[in-house]
């Protein structure tokens, strides 16, 4: 089984929350007090622009709730991810969660995490998980300071499955043999490129394509 994978989704996958809830931890520690609530309250007031998007295309919401990230220090953002890790991520991780992702490296798969968060913010918890390798979405940094664009792929959506197949094949990994875990019909796709998948805290249409195409339904909370 050397040459099989686990991926594995974050956000309502692995941990509760999602990214509002680690850039909310960001615009609370802005250099300045002023800054600080300027940040925090713009994203309170967006939130309902959030959920409209994120149901029209994640690729999309992705795209546009990182500019809110514009004009933040490189440096800071990269030093202030341990402490967020602690404060904001850690305490979310589902019970079951790490038992799953050692399950899968015990079984011999390479476990990789995929997500639309960005990758400074997840390097810390996938240490702590023991994952083997990241797939994550990356800021553009001009002069030391966040643009608010992605670097290319954006991972989101139907990306992911397009990712993880290239993924599979610059490794030799065996694909159809291959596992993913996700908690949400956005990430259909990325379910649906693998051998084995299996849904995990899936939101209602999740559950119901599980059940059509008799996938495992775990739940990790």
């Amino acid at each position: 089984m050397r040459n099989l994978a686990a991926f594995f989704d974050v956000d309502g996958t692995l941990v509760q929350g999602n990214v509002v809830h680690t850039f909310a931890f960001y615009a609370t520690n802005e250099p300045t007090l002023t800054r600080s609530a300027a940040k925090y309250l713009m994203t309170l007031a967006s939130i309902p622009l959030f959920v409209l998007i994120d149901q029209w295309s994640r690729k999309g919401f992705n795209e546009f709730f990182y500019r809110y990230y514009k004009g933040m220090a490189e440096d800071r953002l990269r030093y202030l991810a341990a402490e967020m890790f602690e404060e904001v991520l850690r305490p979310r991780i589902f019970p079951g969660a790490p038992g799953l992702v050692q399950k899968a490296k015990a079984a011999g798969c390479r476990t990789v995490i995929v997500s639309g968060a960005l990758d400074f913010i997840l390097q810390p918890l996938s240490d702590h998980l023991g994952a083997d390798d990241m797939v994550a979405n990356r800021l553009e940094f001009v002069g030391g300071y966040a643009t608010g664009r992605m670097l290319r792929p954006v991972v989101a959506g139907a990306s992911k499955a397009s990712i993880v197949r290239d993924y599979c094949a610059e490794r030799g990994l065996d694909l159809a043999g291959s596992y993913a875990y996700a908690d949400s019909a956005s990430d259909y796709p990325l379910l649906s490129v693998v051998g084995r998948p299996a849904a995990v805290n899936p939101d209602l249409r999740l559950r119901g394509l599980a059940r059509e195409f008799d996938w495992p339904i775990l739940d990790l909370r």
